[in-house]
């Protein structure tokens, strides 16, 4: 009965956002749902071998997150989210 609920489709985590230049450099200039732009940036994390290997959770940022991450050399993976909020309209 989601007909009667008034919500619209591709609300929430399905809705593209415009990515910030800084986060641009890592998953492309074009609208992106944030599940998307989440998932390139893990790409890009794994890709560079960027995972603290005694903490899995702890990201250790290259010239590219540092922008993303507001200048921090490390941040949590729940931190990351927080950052990547600050670059998404």
């Amino acid at each position: 009965m989601a007909e009667g609920s008034g919500r619209k489709a591709g609300g929430g985590l399905a809705r593209p956002v415009q990515p910030s230049a800084d986060l641009a450099a890592i998953c492309g200039n074009d609208p992106l749902p944030r599940s998307e732009v989440v998932s390139k940036m893990w790409a890009h994390i794994k890709k560079n071998n960027l995972q603290n290997p005694a903490n899995k959770r702890e990201i250790m940022a290259d010239d590219k997150l540092k922008k993303i991450f507001g200048g921090k050399d490390r941040v949590s993976m729940f931190e990351m989210n927080k950052h990547l909020s600050n670059h998404l309209k």
